[in-house]
């Protein structure tokens, strides 16, 4: 990772850090991933090969830069939509300054609308970080858009375990699926797609 875009990013973190401290309704609340969770992603977009990525959940874009530095590097490219217009225009700013905007299409709006839109089997990994109560209405077209041998990553899946819990249990009982929770930052609910 280049000295800049690490300068960018820790900045990022204390700027997340700094403005959740203070602010307590949730619109104006950035609720960064953590670094250890950055950084798994990365690597899962790498080992992958997930040359393409979509992120329900922009914020002020430090999830984002994580998976499309990676994604750069495998040739990929970072689809990633926000439905509040403050983060939008923060992340806007913090993708020109980090030099991957080139790798990083922002969409405006509510995901379950964009879910709609998209084709069949367009993604190679899915990173869900949002409002967690409209996971289980999203479960049909989040199914229909990862590929088959496709990743879904769901942050929070420990420490919001009780809001998580019934979308987790409809992923795991579903037999296309094959799922694990693994202990990093929050805990991340992990799903890949077998044949159908």
């Amino acid at each position: 990772m280049s000295e800049p875009l690490q300068k960018l990013l820790t900045e990022l973190e204390h700027f997340g850090q700094q403005n959740d401290a203070a602010i307590s309704e949730r619109p104006r609340r950035v609720l960064n991933i953590t670094r250890d969770t950055g950084e798994f992603l990365s690597v899962l977009v790498q080992a992958t090969n997930a040359q393409r990525v979509l992120e329900i959940g922009t914020s002020n874009g430090y999830s984002t830069l994580l998976l499309a530095q990676a994604a750069q590097l495998i040739g990929g490219h970072v689809t990633t939509v926000e439905l509040s217009e403050y983060k939008l225009e923060m992340a806007a700013w913090n993708f020109e300054r980090s030099g991957l905007s080139d790798v990083i299409t922002q969409h405006r709006g509510e995901a379950g609308g964009l879910l709609e839109r998209l084709d069949d089997a367009c993604f190679d990994l899915v990173f869900l970080d949002s409002k967690r109560s409209d996971y289980v209405h999203w479960w049909p077209n989040i199914q229909r858009v990862l590929r088959v041998g496709g990743l879904l990553v769901v942050d929070n899946a420990t420490s919001h375990a009780d809001e998580m819990a019934a979308f987790i249990a409809l992923v795991s009982d579903d037999p296309n699926f094959t799922t694990c929770t693994v202990p990093v930052g929050n805990g991340e609910f992990l799903a890949t797609r077998a044949g159908d």
